[in-house]
């Protein structure tokens, strides 16, 4: 895609944006007396206004993910990035997106507030994407589409494979969602990202990095893309504390591949164990650190596991989703507490 195709698709205002621009864009160097922010000179260092654009943590992603830092946005977690799409692209009441159903319910919720079509396309039976049936539902309006992979609450991952084809198909922005991309077998689509210049890749701190409390979300995209998100953005809205604790997080790579593989080890189990119980009758395959759960009855499940001080999540009134509970899998002694739980339901 050009920076012209590109220009077809982003709504006319935000074109012609005079972008704000804050006194930490207009410096950049050594200095030692601040005196253009009207900020306090006491309480160093919490009385400076942060990095509006988080260029260490950028940098240090760059490094972790293979990414150019200018292909990188950062955001007060992967909510604003998903507002951003909409506020940049769609205009309300006119234009529209596509995603695919059920999935993670923030899309939705967004399109809502921006007064923006939501288009849903159920997936297959098996909780694969029907990609056939997402291209019939678009139209010369619609300007995202919206692909979580893997996708909550089905724990369900499309291929490499599928997802670049499909993206050579689509005529709009396509974003594909990996909250859940470190307990995936399937691979990131970063890896081909260059090739994909429609495309965003969302990631998070939220999940395998253990920092939901944090609230950093991370775009990835061709520079056109982050430098629309930069000028529609908050100025600081990364704050100076997150922007420390991801720092040091991110350091921590090794120590985070190894808590994965612990969930990874608990996850199988948790499936085989939930297997063996009368209460259960299906268990979905999954690529998450989650597993959706078919069981005899969800809502009596769920609100005796409350009763017990055990919270799951009830999906049993989402699309595709009858008698189903979302399951996130613990440390070992809470896993065990669940399912000693399940194994008295009924008695």
């Amino acid at each position: 895609m050009t920076n012209m195709e590109l220009e077809k698709l982003v709504r006319p205002n935000i074109l012609a944006l005079e972008p704000y621009s804050c006194a930490r864009n207009e410096f950049s160097g050594v200095a030692s007396v601040w005196l253009d922010a009207n900020e306090s000179p006491f309480n160093a260092p919490y009385n400076r206004y942060p990095d509006p654009l988080q260029l260490e943590v950028k940098e240090r992603l760059s490094h972790l993910k293979g990414v150019p830092a200018e292909s990188i946005f950062l955001g007060n977690g992967s909510d604003e990035c998903i507002d951003l799409m909409y506020r940049i692209f769609c205009r309300p009441g006119i234009d529209n997106v596509v995603a695919m159903s059920p999935s993670y319910g923030m899309y939705e919720v967004c399109a809502s507030v921006n007064d923006v079509e939501y288009r849903k396309v159920s997936l297959n039976d098996d909780f694969s994407i029907n990609f056939d049936a997402m291209l019939a539902a678009a139209d010369e309006c619609t300007k995202v589409m919206w692909i979580c992979s893997p996708n909550n609450p089905t724990g369900t991952a499309a291929s490499i494979d599928d997802l670049l084809d499909f993206s050579k198909r689509v005529n709009c922005i396509l974003v594909i969602d990996e909250a859940y991309i470190d307990f995936s077998s399937k691979g990131s689509m970063l890896a081909v990202l260059p090739q994909m210049p429609n495309v965003v890749v969302m990631q998070t701190l939220s999940k395998a990095w253990g920092s939901a409390g944090v609230r950093m979300g991370m775009a990835f995209a061709c520079p056109a893309i982050v430098s629309l998100m930069n000028n529609v953005k908050y100025p600081y809205n990364v704050n100076i504390l997150t922007q420390r604790y991801a720092l040091e997080q991110l350091g921590k790579s090794d120590e985070i591949k190894a808590h994965v593989a612990t969930l990874l080890e608990q996850r199988e189990l948790l499936k085989q164990q939930l297997a063996a119980l009368p209460c259960v009758k299906k268990i979905h395959p999954t690529d998450a650190n989650f597993v959706l759960v078919e069981t005899v009855d969800a809502d009596g499940i769920y609100n005796y596991l409350l009763d017990k001080g055990v919270v799951v999540r009830n999906r049993n009134r989402v699309e595709m989703c009858l008698g189903c509970l979302r399951i996130t899998v613990g440390l070992p002694e809470e896993n065990l507490t669940l399912i000693n739980c399940l194994k008295n339901y009924g008695k």
